[in-house]
């Protein structure tokens, strides 16, 4: 009896673990730009620019920098309460989602976008993670699990569907739909590879 009380009173904080990642990243995203405004000049120069394969490491960078402080502040909470979402299947799932989105929106958007346009903002990670909860539901687990990722993805649909359309068909100049179309395409992606998988292993 006395052991088992150490074990259920460790449950709660390693599940409570798996949200850190996206949390972390968000407050790099923040640090950066913290660092941006302090130092002259701008970190922007280092995101992904169409067509000039000097500018690959925006793959990476990209997503972490940001305009402006507006720029970051309408990004960050989407961010993170779809991040949380994927998160609830564990942090190495959330870094591969991540990825997997980070790659395909940043390759895709590097070929489609007018040579030489510069690209940044969490954005594609935003609606990657949106398509991905989306795509979940129709991965093959138990139907109580499918029942509630349809619950979730409907709140969220309810809840950023119509800005998500709305950031591909309608969006201003100088907002890239480039990027945030294959970030949902990397998202749908995602989620179809994991189900793959799942099935795989339970065959």
């Amino acid at each position: 009896m006395s052991a088992s009380a150490p074990a259920s009173s460790n449950t709660t904080p390693s599940k409570l673990a798996r949200f850190a990642s996206p949390v972390v990243l968000l407050a790099v995203m923040w640090a950066i730009q913290l660092i941006d405004a302090a130092l002259p000049g701008s970190f922007t120069g280092f995101g992904l620019r169409s067509w000039d394969l000097s500018s690959i490491t925006g793959l990476v960078l990209g997503p972490l920098l940001h305009s402006g402080w507006l720029h970051l502040l309408s990004n960050s909470l989407p961010f993170l309460v779809l991040g949380c979402l994927v998160a609830v299947e564990g942090a190495r799932r959330f870094w591969l989602v991540t990825v997997i989105v980070a790659l395909i929106g940043g390759v895709g958007t590097w070929i489609i976008n007018a040579p030489g346009t510069l690209t940044v903002g969490a954005s594609v990670l935003v609606f990657g993670y949106f398509v991905y909860i989306v795509v979940r539901v129709f991965s093959p687990r138990p139907i109580a699990h499918r029942v509630a990722y349809a619950l979730i993805a409907a709140i969220i649909i309810v809840l950023y569907g119509g800005s998500m359309l709305a950031g591909i068909v309608g969006v201003s100049a100088g907002v890239s739909w480039q990027a945030h179309l294959f970030g949902g395409i990397g998202g749908g992606v995602s989620a179809l590879t994991g189900a793959r998988r799942r099935g795989a292993s339970s065959a």
